[in-house]
């Protein structure tokens, strides 16, 4: 994978955590800051599966994406 994207993912996974915090601190909604952080780590890992796909980064991208699905399926059902 090119260094460019991998650091380019990495910076994206800290500013999601980042974001996560400034939105629970903000706002008291851990939801909302919870989906923030989900959001930008999906990027990260599109972003790594942009570079060079292989079988453990399409692993972490799918893992990612159901944890997502995941969590807003359950959230929902509890509001």
């Amino acid at each position: 994978m090119p260094y460019s994207l991998d650091a380019l993912a990495a910076i994206v996974s800290g500013a999601g955590l980042v974001v996560g915090l400034i939105v629970l601190s903000a706002t008291r909604a851990w939801r909302m800051a919870l989906f923030s952080m989900l959001d930008f780590w999906l990027a990260a890992g599109l972003l790594r599966l942009s570079g060079a796909p292989s079988w453990p980064v399409i692993g972490s991208a799918a893992a990612l994406i159901a944890i997502r699905r995941l969590s807003a399926a359950t959230l929902r059902e509890r509001e």
